[in-house]
């Protein structure tokens, strides 16, 4: 139940698209709640980032996964997905809940919050993750690397780098072993969610052959896009469109309504697959919902699951650790690098946006204002913004 509140309460806020809710997580549960330190943060962050599916939930997945168990685990993602699923299957349905200029304000205002998370994540992460000039010099390449082209290809070529980097240049010594995280998943029920991870991809496409336009074949089009999707967010929309608008499930114009609509609500964007669903099935909207919702996210908890408990015995090796100390510096600069491109560039309008966002980082830094409250006063800003323009 702790972990349910918790991360409830921040699918009721978190906006801003998958690295906003990194500093989200990093605010919630390294700085205010103590769960675990930057290293062990960012290292499940690096995790999420090396795996297919969306890196945002599957960090939250592994948080409640560590704190509780597997039951914390589908606490910490049914707190964070279903409000923004909800609010996407209200919207299937024909609610009109993000028109006219007022929400346009608010959703604008609420970007310019995202600037500032996501600002202050790269801020904290960077003076914990390095405080050398190694480390700085690897997070400085890895941000050109990652805005020459901000792409999955880019993003996991830059992780990979960063670790050989890290190899090379980063000397950590026995006495420097993190203790091993706590990680209720063994390795045999780890490979077992490996093994099911790889069956349930090839019999979902089986489904999706054997019964076309079918609750199975709907399944098999989301899961395949969630096990094959790199560095999640909106990465995924491509492989989408292929295997939704492609064999006639929704149109065009409705999938691109959806996505619009997946840019107002908080929470991970992968919850565009409850809208995608409910619209491919109107006579069963709910369960169409629930089919794709589970099939775009289960393949990402499943290889997350499984990797964990080699991940966790991974990370006390010294080599290892010089490696992830390069792949961390390399997370601080993929992060500085989404700061600006989508983050600021599809917020920051003018001076007046630009004052919004640096009095919202004021208020996280100097005033240590909880997010909660910083959303509000930004959301607050941004319509009074839109009201007072032309």
């Amino acid at each position: 139940m702790e972990v349910l509140r918790a991360f409830l309460r921040l699918g009721l806020t978190s906006f801003g698209g998958p690295v906003a809710h990194l500093g989200y997580f990093r605010e919630e549960f390294v700085v205010r709640r103590r769960w675990l330190d930057d290293t062990s943060f960012v290292d499940l962050v690096a995790l999420g980032q090396f795996l297919p599916g969306p890196a945002s939930s599957q960090v939250g997945f592994a948080l409640g996964l560590t704190r509780a168990g597997f039951a914390g685990g589908l606490a910490a993602w049914a707190g964070f997905t279903l409000p923004s699923a909800l609010l996407l299957l209200l919207f299937a349905s024909g609610a009109s809940l993000f028109s006219g200029p007022r929400s346009e304000g608010l959703l604008h205002g609420l970007k310019l919050v995202a600037v500032a998370i996501v600002a202050q994540a790269v801020w904290g992460m960077a003076r914990t993750l390095c405080p050398d000039r190694v480390r700085a010099s690897i997070a400085l390449v890895a941000t050109w690397i990652v805005s020459a082209g901000f792409s999955s290809l880019h993003q996991v070529l830059t992780l990979l780098l960063g670790a050989v980097a890290g190899l090379l240049f980063c000397r950590v010594t026995d006495g420097e072993r993190p203790d091993a995280a706590p990680t209720p998943v063994s390795r045999p029920v780890g490979l077992a969610c490996l093994g099911l991870f790889a069956a349930l991809l090839v019999a979902s496409q089986l489904g999706v052959r054997a019964w076309p336009q079918s609750l199975a074949a709907l399944f098999g089009a989301f899961y395949r896009s969630g096990a094959l999707v790199f560095g999640g967010g909106h990465v995924v929309l491509p492989l989408l469109r292929g295997a939704i608008v492609g064999p006639g499930w929704v149109g065009d114009d409705a999938f691109l309504a959806g996505y619009g609509a997946a840019q107002a609500v908080p929470g991970p964007l992968f919850t565009f697959a409850a809208f995608l669903g409910a619209t491919a099935t109107p006579s069963h909207r709910l369960q169409g919902a629930a089919v794709a919702l589970v099939g775009i996210f289960l393949p990402g908890l499943l290889v997350l699951a499984g990797a964990l408990p080699f991940w966790s015995t991974l990370r006390r090796r010294v080599r290892a650790r010089a490696a992830m100390n390069g792949i961390n510096a390399s997370v601080v600069g993929i992060l500085a690098a989404a700061l600006y491109d989508p983050v600021w560039k599809t917020a920051v309008r003018d001076r007046v946006d630009f004052g919004i966002a640096a009095s919202c980082f004021v208020l996280l830094t100097s005033f240590r204002l909880p997010p909660l409250s910083v959303v509000i006063l930004g959301a607050a800003a941004g319509v009074a913004a839109g009201w007072a323009g032309p």
